[in-house]
């Protein structure tokens, strides 16, 4: 049970360039609606790419966001649901396989928890553990596609699922993090899936949708199709690697490119101005916006590129009827919408938050999409033990301790 003194919930988004804090309360009689009481944000130079480089440095950016948060919410923070990110996590899918044996072959919860237990029964490196395991469909004697077997009756229950793992020195560093900043995590999750949850409807769920969230580091990229996780990926692209290209490509200092990409970056061409000026320390600079655009377009046209390239291994390229959903810190940039509907060939557009009250104007950005939805994971998953979770969209909650819980569905 959680603490008296803190009936909040909680997300934590420790993002490569900024850490992020959102508490939530329910709000009475609007039937388990989150209002947002309250959040921080704080720079963070101890990541690279979504990874903890710098524990110290991770620490105090946690210390100073959720300080913030607690300030405005008046609530003391001491839990949060938080999120892995970075390269070293990895999805695949699995199999489990039992035999049902009771009298009646009846499928009973310990069924269903015994089959999920089978799939995670794996050969992984020593350096790697389970983060996340998603139940995407049961079959039971050869009947697919089913969401849920529980009082079905058979004799062979097969469960396909997507599992997510991450590398276990930088799951470590996390944690160590965490325990500077005095934080306990009451679960952790993949940032895509936080973001699917904030920002997507039941029917989106159901059609098939990408989520993609451009951060600093790294982009998070997550299909949800029939209302299960269908694919869970990281790519080691992000925003600042388009401030690196404007850095080079300008010939500029990489404060000037940041403040360029900010101001000037745009994949709207025919809104090209004559010249883009940048002020920085009392200077001026001076660039050609079809070189900016040039950059811009090259960089971003590679990311989707790449998101293709995951699509095409789960045969969803060009195949989602609910589009793409666009997110992050990066996904503000002008026209990208429209230039990944061109590229994707596929509906595209800003994601907004869904379901949630309070002081939502404050963190409407596609910034903080993620950080909402992990608040929203830590009042759905409730404190459960940390690995592995087994979640999916729509279909049951649970390895740890035996307990099943349902995914409230939007």
């Amino acid at each position: 049970m959680r603490e008296t003194q803190t009936n909040s919930f909680v997300g934590l988004d420790i993002g490569t360039s900024t850490v992020r804090c959102v508490v939530g309360m329910i709000e009475p009689n609007s039937n388990a609606k989150l209002s947002i009481i309250g959040h921080g944000s704080a720079k963070n130079s101890g990541m690279r790419k979504g990874t903890v480089v710098h524990v110290d440095d991770v620490a105090e950016a946690i210390i100073a966001a959720v300080t913030e948060a607690e300030r405005i919410s008046g609530q003391q923070i001491n839990h949060a649901t938080v999120n892995v990110n970075g390269s070293h996590v990895l999805g695949f899918n699995s199999k489990g396989v039992i035999a049902i044996s009771a009298a009646n072959r009846e499928i009973t919860p310990d069924d269903r928890m015994r089959v999920e237990e089978a799939a995670t029964v794996i050969s992984l490196p020593a350096n790697r553990e389970i983060i996340q395991f998603f139940a995407k469909n049961y079959s039971l004697d050869g009947q697919t596609n089913i969401k849920d077997p529980v009082g079905m009756r058979g004799i062979r229950l097969e469960v396909d699922a997507h599992i997510v793992t991450g590398a276990s020195p930088n799951l470590r560093n996390l944690a160590q993090a965490l325990e500077k900043a005095s934080i306990h995590p009451t679960n952790y999750t993949v940032s895509s899936l936080a973001a699917a949850e904030a920002v997507l409807s039941r029917q989106q769920k159901e059609a098939g949708t990408l989520v993609v969230d451009i951060g600093a580091g790294t982009t998070n990229i997550i299909v949800v199709e029939d209302g299960e996780i269908q694919h869970v990926a990281v790519i080691p692209v992000g925003g600042i690697n388009l401030t690196n290209d404007l850095a080079i490509g300008l010939k500029t200092d990489l404060d000037v490119a940041e403040k360029v990409k900010l101001q000037h970056a745009s994949l709207k061409p025919d809104e090209a101005k004559s010249s883009a000026i940048v002020k920085l320390d009392k200077q001026t600079y001076t660039f050609i916006p079809s070189d900016i655009y040039m950059i811009t377009e090259a960089r971003i046209d590679e990311l989707l590129e790449l998101i293709d390239k995951e699509l095409v291994k789960i045969k969803r390229s060009r195949k989602l009827p609910g589009g793409v959903v666009l997110i992050g810190g990066s996904a503000s940039l002008p026209g990208l919408a429209e230039f990944t509907r061109d590229k994707l060939q596929l509906p595209a557009r800003l994601g907004k938050l869904n379901n949630v009250g309070g002081l939502v104007d404050t963190v409407e950005g596609p910034g903080y999409c993620t950080v909402v939805g992990l608040m929203v994971l830590d009042m759905l998953l409730l404190p459960s033990a940390i690995s592995p979770v087994s979640l999916s969209l729509g279909s049951t909650l649970g390895l740890a301790d035996k307990l099943l819980k349902r995914f409230k569905k939007t």
